[in-house]
């Protein structure tokens, strides 16, 4: 073991570890570099000399010997066979595209109260779909969920508040149909869009039994049998091209003269939470009133463009709550409308006539 050089492959023997020989340290150390970089003084009677053909290897020096096994060879590898796809059970009236969408409460006896929903994405067709679901946005549209279906499944889009149902009242969902590895039959691109009548998220009744759920859901069909409910075909251009063209024919046409009439038709809407909800179990009197308020501002938000127009909104005498609630809407929001009692011959005290202006 004395003729150990600088430069040489060592391992350590009474302890793991070895390196390169990098020096002497008197008459019986060396200064071993390991692999981490340091010199680390080592009795040369501890250190063997590794083969210079070897990797370095580092074990203790009480393990066993190895003995060299004899070299069998080895098959090659068999190539794995390709994962076989589920396969897909068609129907002969999957043939037919049946698609929906379909919320279910969170909470079903919460319904009036703060239960969320639940959307789902049902493909009731023996076709693939690549689809896109979104809700209208001022102008434009957001993307809400977009993917891949299955045939004959259904599955989870979202999970939603009830702050978040006014972004739901226009909804649009884009498809396109297709088989995979199989010959069928080419389905049009499909646009579809829906309009929610998001007050029926506050109605028990109005989640009914279906055929996809054990519980009840609200389900509106996009395609029944191949045909969509209410598809976009016409584009603005298109839309905007027959406008013009419509009103220079009607140019031409003689035309009866129409004063116009100084008043425009009264508009009556009734404020009763009895006439807004079908079921006020659960709600608060500040429910009920919140409820109210944001069907008055729903109604002055639709004819806010209708200069001219009269509301009378039906709120009842009672104890005046709701009717000083609304008189400060009137006073901080909407101070560009005129507002009044409302004919005591017909309403009593009890409605609010506006006008907006």
């Amino acid at each position: 073991m004395s003729n150990i050089k600088v430069g040489d492959k060592v391992r350590f023997l009474n302890t793991t570890g070895g390196g390169i020989v990098r020096g002497f340290k008197g008459k019986d150390q060396v200064l071993v570099e390991d692999e981490d970089g340091f010199d680390i003084p080592a009795l040369i009677r501890e250190c063997v000399v590794v083969g210079g053909e070897n990797e370095m290897q580092v074990h203790s020096s009480n393990r066993p010997k190895v003995q060299p096994q004899p070299q069998v060879q080895q098959s090659a590898p068999k190539p794995q066979s390709k994962q076989e796809e589920v396969k897909i059970e068609e129907t002969a009236e999957g043939e037919r595209m049946n698609i929906y969408l379909a919320y279910l409460p969170l909470e079903p006896t919460k319904v009036m109260q703060q239960s969320g929903y639940e959307a789902y994405f049902i493909n009731d067709s023996n076709y693939y779909q690549f689809f896109n679901y979104m809700n209208r946005h001022n102008n434009s549209w957001v993307s809400r969920y977009n993917g891949l279906i299955e045939p004959n499944t259904k599955i989870f889009l979202e999970e939603f508040g009830k702050e978040d149902l006014n972004d739901l009242e226009r909804i649009c969902v884009q498809l396109i149909a297709f088989k995979k590895d199989k010959p069928y039959s080419l389905k049009n691109s499909i646009s579809v869009e829906l309009h929610l009548d998001t007050v029926k998220f506050y109605k028990q009744h109005c989640f009914m039994e279906n055929d996809f759920f054990e519980e009840d859901a609200m389900v509106y069909p996009i395609v029944r049998n191949d045909v969509p409910e209410r598809e976009l075909l016409v584009s603005a251009a298109d839309l905007k091209e027959a406008m013009y063209q419509k009103v220079q024919e009607d140019r031409r046409v003689p035309q009866t003269i129409v004063k116009k009439k100084s008043d425009s038709a009264v508009l009556e809407v009734d404020l009763h939470i009895t006439e807004l909800l079908d079921n006020t179990n659960g709600l608060s009197n500040a429910d009920m009133l919140t409820y109210q308020l944001d069907k008055f501002h729903e109604i002055l938000g639709k004819y806010a463009n209708h200069k001219g127009q009269k509301i009378v909104f039906i709120h009842g005498k009672g104890d005046g709550v709701l009717r000083k609630a609304i008189e400060k809407e009137l006073k901080t929001r909407y101070k560009q409308y005129y507002y009044q009692d409302a004919s005591f011959r017909e309403y009593g005290f009890g409605a609010t006539m506006v006008t907006i202006k």
